[in-house]
């Protein structure tokens, strides 16, 4: 479970450029939980995101994960909590290095390392598995250097990477926004995938509003720092993008109508 109590985050503070970034946000989500987040530009989505990850100190508030609390604890030694996806596809991989080195080090993160080199048999049929069920032939090319891969396909790599050892939670920050619509269609059905047969805890930022009502059991809307909506799956499989937009236009008293959104 993840408990979010009453998060606060101010940058620039007591000068001309102070900006409120999270304003005493509380959420609550469970094992299996998938939230998608909207919201407009400067809405706080990524800042939610990079404070629960432990980025930057937060002024207010806390952050617990499994009933441990982690507010305090630096970035690194919340890493082994969490699996994380970035909206840049050559993030979070080595390009120099084969599929199956990148996911030989996903699977050793924050264990013991010894000098052997290369990866086990045994270890690499499991792999092959693993990419075999994305449907986008990375198993047969194991041994492929990760900088020869197309965007889509080291998008799904770095989730693999990100998932492989089970964290109690997955943070996508619009991982799909740099490719194309039918790559990014099969990264999200393996996000979905993944998310599903693993139980995750997922929280996923987007800007694609299509995207925000076909996945996830939960979207919440954000506006200026805070959460404005928090619509359950029985509400929101029954939204269009056009009621989404409205309910914004209501709750914020603005219309959600930057570029981002309008091209999702």
């Amino acid at each position: 479970m993840l408990t979010i109590q009453g998060l606060g985050k101010t940058f620039n503070k007591g000068s001309v450029n102070e900006r409120v970034a999270l304003d005493n946000i509380s959420l609550t989500l469970g094992e299996g939980d998938f939230v998608t987040v909207i919201g407009g530009n400067g809405a706080g989505k990524s800042t939610l995101l990079n404070a629960i990850a432990g980025v930057f100190p937060i002024d207010s508030g806390s952050i617990i994960i499994d009933g441990a609390d982690v507010t305090r604890l630096p970035e690194h030694k919340r890493a082994k909590l969490l699996g994380r996806v970035f909206q840049d596809p050559m993030l979070g991989t080595a390009s120099r290095m084969g599929i199956d080195e990148n996911l030989a080090l996903a699977v050793r993160r924050g264990g013991r390392r010894g000098l052997r080199w290369g990866v086990p048999v045994k270890e690499r049929e499991g792999y092959k598995s693993t990419l075999g069920a994305l449907g986008l032939g990375l198993e047969t090319r194991l041994t492929a250097k990760v900088g020869t891969l197309s965007g889509g396909q080291r998008q799904a790599l770095t989730l693999v990477m990100a998932t492989i050892k089970r964290p109690r939670l997955l943070l996508l920050d619009e991982h799909t926004a740099a490719l194309d619509p039918h790559t990014a269609e099969k990264v999200m059905a393996a996000t979905d995938q993944i998310v599903r047969d693993n139980k995750l805890i997922t929280i996923m930022v987007t800007h694609n509003m299509k995207q925000a009502l076909a996945y996830g059991n939960r979207l919440i809307m954000m506006d200026k720092g805070s959460v404005i909506l928090d619509i359950p799956e029985s509400e929101k499989r029954l939204l269009s993008v056009e009621d989404l937009m409205q309910k914004f236009a209501q709750a914020s008293g603005e219309r959600l109508a930057t570029d981002r959104v309008l091209l999702a």
